[in-house]
């Protein structure tokens, strides 16, 4: 058994898996205030005894610095494991060639590596979390870059918060792109709005670079925006946790299944 911790802005997804099939997963909030003892009883009371003695190994994506500390003493004193953290001198199996690696978040490797791992071509990832991110992967299995807007909640917040008679709506898909009363109007500049700039951001990466792209989405938001997406060919919400098992095996080749 692997267990894979995605740790993200606003949630920290854990993926249990068995050789390559993820097994189950969890979805706990991201709080720097909690610590390794309280992460380890929400654990138990998520999980029980289930990763018990035949887990063999814990990898991690952390893009939240002040969650470091707390998720390797929870893996050492509650899994009895020493955490493989995804990160500089970290084997990935995929040339990096953005101007400074150090820059580049975890989850934006694991989710490239996961992806070429399936397409084996020219692939664009879209992640819809926190933020809503692009990554552009060689169809030689190169990370060349990407792009980083707001996300869907984000947008949605900040409408709410600057504009005096606008208000928080359910983010959902309308039916009908001209909203016709202020919920379906809002909801119709975020959904309609996103998958938009998703089309038009993956088009312009694919003329920039003279390729026709396999578009994978994943993260949170993505089932709302891939209905209303032209790009999009495919989602898979644990994309990442996927990754981070690829890149666990990299560095511990032994161990594969």
């Amino acid at each position: 058994m692997f267990l894979a911790i995605d740790v993200g802005n606003t949630n920290t997804v854990l993926g249990l898996f068995d050789g390559t099939r993820l097994r189950q997963h969890w979805r706990l909030p991201t709080n720097a205030n909690r610590t390794a003892d309280e992460y380890g009883f929400l654990m138990h009371e998520l999980v029980g005894d289930q990763f018990g003695p035949a887990l063999g190994g814990v990898g991690v994506s952390s893009v939240v610095p002040a969650m470091t500390a707390i998720v390797d003493e929870l893996c050492r004193a509650y899994l009895k494991q020493t955490p493989l953290f995804v990160g500089p001198g970290v084997k990935t199996g995929m040339p990096i060639l953005y101007d400074d690696p150090r820059q580049l978040g975890t989850d934006r490797i694991v989710n490239a590596v996961a992806a070429f791992e399936r397409t084996k071509r020219a692939t664009v990832v879209v992640d819809f979390g926190t933020a809503t991110k692009f990554e552009y992967i060689t169809d030689r299995g190169e990370y060349l870059g990407g792009a980083i807007a707001p996300g869907l909640g984000i947008a949605g917040d900040a409408l709410f918060a600057r504009a005096a008679r606008l208000y928080r709506v359910e983010l959902a898909r309308p039916k009908h792109v001209v909203g016709r009363n202020t919920v379906t109007a809002i909801q119709s500049g975020l959904v309609y709005g996103y998958a938009a700039m998703v089309d038009g951001l993956v088009r312009r990466i694919q003329k920039e670079h003279g390729v026709q792209t396999h578009v994978i989405a994943t993260g949170g938001f993505a089932a709302l925006v891939v209905e209303a997406s032209e790009t999009i060919d495919e989602v898979d919400e644990f994309l990442t946790l996927d990754g981070i098992r690829l890149v666990y095996e990299r560095n511990h080749p032994a161990e594969r299944p």
